[in-house]
């Protein structure tokens, strides 16, 4: 039996966890280090694998994909929900789908790195002090200023909590948010335009979904302030791209900061590479140390009790 490990960018999965019990059943590791160009490639590499362990949603599998892998039995994801998944193909094709559990604000973290990057240029002054400059250009104070959070789940109540000790006044807004629960993490809820035409820093904390998929659009990055700082380390697909570099360039947005993109990995020769006002970091929300270490030994935990028929934390 093989089990591909896949998208693992930095080299550590083996590093991760203990796969011993697994090797022990006589099952073969195979690790993918980088994406797959295409669905052909990723067709190819995993033919011969009987379980697939996929980090978050970097290989998707749709119908297209899980019909081309008729050895496929256990598909293993971080995290309890993977979105790029054909949940209807899958269970068709009679493949067990695992998740693995606990929460963490790894995401909320950086996001709150990339609003201060934001805010203060951090990225651009050290750019200048490696340069042998000093300084040019005037940074961005957050107190009292408007953090506007869309979503507010767990990530998006950890961004809220921290605005709050920043003296800022926090707004939110989403489809099912109702004014009792924002009220009780200290938030302002207000209705889905007023939260952009108030909103000094937009942090993006909703899942995607098919009512979610470019909810922050042309008309709604309309209504932002000139000066206003957009966040989003949700999923890409979410904001529209293309309206957010139209906005910053003809000034009608101050600044972005991405996590997640449209498609994944970057392409090197995409044009948010090249845009000014734009703060990137390569999809790292959930990329730590203590994460990994809970990740892959529930990986193994998931592909141990699948070996002995009862499979654990079914999605």
């Amino acid at each position: 039996m093989r089990l591909s490990i896949l998208d693992d960018y930095q080299g550590v999965a083996l590093d991760m966890a203990d796969w011993a019990p697994v090797r022990a059943r006589g099952v073969e590791i195979m690790v993918e280090r980088h994406a797959f160009a295409d669905e052909d490639a990723a067709a190819r590499a995993l033919a011969d694998s009987e379980i697939v362990a996929a980090m978050r949603e970097r290989t998707p599998f749709p119908k297209s994909l899980v019909e081309r892998l008729p050895k496929l039995k256990l598909l293993i994801t971080t995290g309890m929900r993977n979105a790029s998944f054909d949940m209807a193909a899958l269970t068709e094709r009679g493949v067990t789908v695992c998740g693995t559990g606990g929460g963490n604000e790894d995401t909320a973290e950086l996001a709150w790195g990339l609003i201060l990057g934001a805010a203060r240029r951090i990225a651009e002054d050290h750019q200048t002090m490696r340069e042998g400059g000093w300084q040019t250009r005037i940074g961005y104070r957050i107190a009292g200023k408007t953090l506007a959070v869309l979503g507010l789940g767990r990530l998006g109540s950890a961004v809220a909590r921290v605005g709050l000790a920043f003296k800022m006044p926090v707004i939110a807004w989403s489809q099912n948010l109702t004014a009792e629960h924002a009220a009780a993490a200290g938030v302002e809820r207000v209705e889905k335009d007023e939260l952009f035409r108030r909103a000094d820093i937009l942090s993006v904390h909703v899942v995607l979904s098919p009512r979610s998929r470019g909810l922050v659009g042309r008309r709604e990055i309309g209504l932002m302030k000139p000066s206003a700082i957009l966040v989003n380390t949700s999923r890409g697909p979410i904001v529209d791209t293309d309206a957010v570099l139209e906005a910053l360039d003809t000034g009608r947005l101050g600044y972005a900061a991405f996590d997640v993109y449209d498609k994944e990995p970057l392409p090197a020769d995409h044009k948010l590479r090249r845009a000014r006002n734009v703060l990137l970091t390569p999809h790292i929300g959930y990329v730590t140390d203590e994460n990994y270490h809970s990740s892959y030994p529930q990986i193994v935990e998931n592909v141990m009790a699948f070996l002995d028929g009862q499979p654990r934390r079914v999605i």
